[in-house]
């Protein structure tokens, strides 16, 4: 049973993929449902509101975080590409989510990391939170960037942030390699209301996946969080081998966790 933990809750990038499948999960979580992106995406429904808001505008960042008691952050650009975007949305707008939820009293934050913060580990290797990041390109980067901000913000002001790699989040495995990095979306909602009810989150990075039989990620330094999984990409299996090539051993992509973004770019901003 899902716990209404908070009376008013933030969902960044609310029009983005993964926003969506949480918008009306999250609602069973809270009274009030506040969604934000950086462009409109429609009315608010019944127990929501809409707040438009890029988050290298630091004022407009202050307004969209001014009353909420939790925040759930996906906003922010999501994949590889040049740095200017990636600058402006995910570093800057960090900057500016956490300085909001000091100026304004928020204490819980669950921040949607993404596990391209350690993708140059090897697929033959397993990794638990304690492992230094590897990241695999500048988005990666940015997403690590993230997790140490968050830590500061632990330290120094004790705002509560659960950094959650998230793997890959779909309706099902797209290839090979989702059969390790699958994040069901109920699994997801599940996670984040793990991270937004546990009595005690501290700054915890736990690795957003199923209970996958083929992982790389060990996920026991977040037991406190009490996150369990009820999917598995192994059902997929056999349709993703018989619609997929054997993979090349030689590519990079099939090497390293991070799969095709380890090869991506350079680019141009």
């Amino acid at each position: 049973m899902t716990i209404r933990a908070h009376e008013k809750l933030l969902l960044t990038g609310a029009a983005g993929g993964l926003g969506q499948a949480l918008r009306e999960r999250l609602k069973a979580n809270c009274s009030v449902l506040r969604l934000s992106d950086r462009l409109a995406f429609g009315a608010a429904g019944a127990g929501e509101e809409v707040v438009l808001a890029d988050l290298a505008d630091a004022a407009a960042v202050d307004a969209m975080v001014q009353g909420v008691q939790a925040i759930v952050h996906l906003g922010g650009v999501s994949v590889e590409g040049p740095f200017g975007p990636i600058l402006q949305a995910n570093i800057l707008g960090l900057y500016n989510l956490y300085e909001a939820a000091r100026k304004h009293g928020v204490q819980r934050v669950v921040f949607a990391s993404s596990n391209h913060v350690t993708g140059f580990y090897r697929q033959s290797e397993t990794i638990d939170a304690d492992a230094p990041a590897r990241p695999d390109g500048l988005y990666g980067v940015s997403k690590a960037f993230g997790e140490d901000l968050s830590r500061f913000y632990f330290d120094r002001y004790g705002i509560e942030t659960a950094c959650v790699r998230i793997g890959s989040s779909f309706p099902e495995p797209k290839d090979r390699r989702m059969l390790a990095t699958w994040l069901s979306f109920d699994d997801l909602h599940r996670l984040v209301t793990a991270c937004l009810t546990t009595p005690v989150l501290g700054h915890s990075i736990v690795f957003g996946m199923s209970d996958n039989a083929v992982t790389w990620w060990d996920n026991s330094r977040a037991r406190h969080i009490g996150y369990a999984p009820q999917d598995s990409s192994d059902i997929f299996r056999e349709a993703v081998y018989a619609r997929t090539p054997a993979p090349d051993l030689s590519d990079p992509a099939v090497q390293f966790q991070g799969g095709g973004f380890v090869k991506a770019g350079p680019f141009a901003d």
